[in-house]
């Protein structure tokens, strides 16, 4: 190679190297966001371990500790998150319309919804399966039993497709009893116009917590029907957000990953010598201005909302109301599917 193509690839080397350097451009959505003092969050009606309002109106859920880590993030406070409640199907054309700048409602990922509703999916923050639950006295032990049975489901889900598509490759000839709203779904279900109700498992556990006069009187069958991998989505057209929502969840899971958690993120920013530490912490290299953020962004979600795996176990996990397993929610190298791309 000749002297000057050697000059000419170390000028081009030098400017790309100067560009990744530079601070990010905030964007619309992160300019509204801090000139509102707000991250406008669309959430669940109700739905406990994932978003739901107590009789204060005190929103929690791994759906909302989503939204808390994203406000901690973007404006170093988490309590700065409007919530808005939306249901199955006012959800993406509120995400779609500016309403919301990010939809954190236990949605399902797939091609159809990233490809053609003009949103982006992000990363999934609870991977679930579609199931039923049916009465203990019905004797029912199987999915297979639902011959000719009807079942509740809400309208405008993934549920009720995969229903559709489950009865007709099994032969079963469900007979499918539609609602609009959730409630009303669960409502049918409980008072016995339904020999089943199916949704995610993870809102089974949810309903059965909260709705059943007696828990011990539903079982949710083994059967898994579908896979429902959950996480926030976001507008096309905000890259910069895009990066954000995605690069926070990552921070979160990282985090668990490395040991940062709730009660030591600040002795860790002055202990730790773990470069992976100190790098998420802001100590080490400011990653914050990649993002239009300040240094210590991913220092404030974990300090507002604890690691990914604290979140999981004070919402959803084994010691929660649902009590759920972590399962395949668990870290890649604890056998599970969260795997964080690195945040470097």
């Amino acid at each position: 190679m000749r002297i000057s193509n050697l000059k000419n690839v170390a000028v081009v080397a030098a400017v790309l190297g100067t560009l990744a350097a530079l601070p990010a451009h905030a964007g619309k959505t992160l300019d509204g966001i801090k000139a509102r003092g707000q991250v406008v969050c669309g959430v669940n009606t109700g739905l406990a371990g994932f978003g739901a309002a107590d009789s204060n109106g005190k929103w929690s859920g791994l759906d909302i500790d989503v939204c808390r880590a994203l406000a901690a993030a973007t404006l170093g406070d988490a309590e700065k998150v409007k919530y808005v409640p939306l249901n199955a199907q006012q959800r993406f054309t509120a995400l779609q319309s500016g309403e919301v700048d990010v939809l954190s409602r236990n949605t399902t990922f797939s091609l159809t919804r990233d490809a053609s509703l003009g949103l982006h999916v992000t990363v999934t923050t609870y991977y679930d399966g579609q199931g039923f639950m049916v009465p203990v006295k019905s004797k029912i032990k199987s999915a297979k039993q639902l011959k000719g049975q009807t079942v509740c489901v809400q309208s405008g889900t993934t549920t009720e497709k995969n229903l559709t598509d489950y009865s007709k490759a099994s032969g079963l000839s469900i007979k499918p009893v539609v609602f609009e709203k959730l409630e009303a779904a669960e409502n049918a279900y409980f008072t016995g116009r339904c020999i089943a109700y199916t949704t995610d498992a993870s809102g089974l556990a949810s309903t059965r917590n909260k709705v059943a006069k007696v828990p011990a009187d539903h079982v949710i069958l083994p059967e898994l029907i579908s896979k429902e991998p959950l996480g926030p989505m976001v507008r096309r057209g905000d890259d910069e957000w895009f990066a954000i929502v995605k690069w926070t969840i990552y921070g979160l899971l990282e985090a668990e990953e490395y040991g940062i958690t709730q009660a030591n993120v600040d002795s860790l920013k002055t202990t730790s010598t773990d470069p992976v530490v100190t790098r998420i912490l802001g100590v080490s290299e400011d990653t914050g201005k990649l993002l239009g953020l300040s240094k210590d962004w991913m220092a404030n979600a974990i300090k507002a909302t604890g690691n990914y795996g604290e979140i999981f176990e004070r919402n959803v996990g084994p010691k929660s109301a649902l009590g759920l397993p972590r399962g395949v929610n668990n870290q890649w190298n604890k056998g599970g599917l969260m795997y964080a791309l690195p945040v470097r």
